[in-house]
């Protein structure tokens, strides 16, 4: 699998991932929408580089429970720190965004919340009751961190809201779990969405790779095979990429050829659907993807038959 030569330092980035500055109508609205709110993006605290392009088509996926992290994980520009108490005004204040931006599909994750009892699950379900009160017709994706060491109702109240997609993403292969995401545990993820399709097998699951951060492409397709053990049904994969200088290096710059690689691969190993470029990201083209992703669901049911 071809793949582009090893990055040193702050490397010039290839031309398969340079992106426009944003300068948009449409960007501008959403930004100022977000401050009137009070709400936080991942779009700007983890310096998405498809803010510009989602942003003008007034598609943003909402932080909550503030924009500080209780954890410091080497591949993430969130701010990590002591978070402010949690907004009771939140949960009315992401439905009236989705409102005014008239979304289809809305995305909502949050910042580890080790601090609270429950990390947070009590306010997606409170998000979730909200969007469903204010804009009944808008389909929900949730993003959650992985609740460890909380109790394993933390899940269950999330998936007993019945969001339409539920999103945990692995981020690495379990070698560089130390390293890049030392305050997780790689099966404590997996198991978390395992017990998402146990409490209900008809809520759509999703899991999400980065490359580029020194994974062996045999490592990538042992974590497909595990995803798939967990019944995961969408799987996205997209170019890891230095927030700062003190985060974790580019290992590689991983080739849109070698992406369609990967992509191919997953697909024979039994994933609904797969999303593999340099730029894919978790909710990049989200609400699109779920139409695909019902669709292909359909489809199976259908051939099943």
């Amino acid at each position: 699998m071809p793949l582009a030569p090893k990055a040193e330092g702050r490397q010039r980035k290839p031309d398969w991932i340079r992106v426009k500055a944003p300068t948009s109508v449409g960007f501008s609205e959403t930004r100022k929408l977000m401050r009137s709110l009070n709400l936080a993006t991942v779009c700007e605290e983890a310096a998405c580089p498809n803010i510009g392009e989602c942003w003008t088509k007034k598609h943003a996926t909402v932080m909550i429970l503030g924009d500080t992290c209780t954890r410091a994980c080497a591949f993430c520009n969130v701010k990590t720190g002591m978070p402010r108490a949690v907004d009771p005004l939140e949960p009315e204040h992401v439905a009236t965004a989705a409102a005014e931006l008239g979304l289809e599909h809305i995305v909502i994750t949050s910042v580890d919340r080790d601090d609270l009892p429950d990390g947070g699950a009590k306010q997606f379900v409170r998000v979730i009751e909200a969007l469903r009160r204010n804009t009944p017709s808008t389909t929900i994706e949730i993003l959650t961190p992985d609740f460890r060491n909380k109790p394993e109702a933390s899940v269950e109240a999330i998936v007993a809201a019945r969001p339409d997609v539920y999103n945990h993403n692995l981020e690495t292969v379990p070698r560089l779990y130390p390293t890049i995401r030392p305050g997780a545990r790689y099966y404590a993820s997996l198991r978390l969405l395992e017990s998402v399709k146990r409490h209900d097998p008809t809520i759509f699951t999703k899991s999400g790779l980065m490359t580029g951060l020194g994974e062996q492409r045999l490592e990538v397709h042992q974590v497909m095979d595990d995803m798939r053990s967990a019944d995961v049904d969408f799987l996205t994969m997209g170019q890891y990429l230095q927030p700062t200088p003190r985060h974790a290096k580019v290992e590689e710059f991983v080739t849109p050829q070698a992406f369609a690689a990967y992509a191919a691969i997953a697909r024979a190993k039994g994933f609904l659907l797969v999303a593999a470029s340099p730029l894919t990201r978790s909710s990049y083209h989200a609400g699109d993807d779920f139409a695909k992703m019902k669709a292909a669901r359909e489809a199976k049911l259908a051939a099943g038959r």
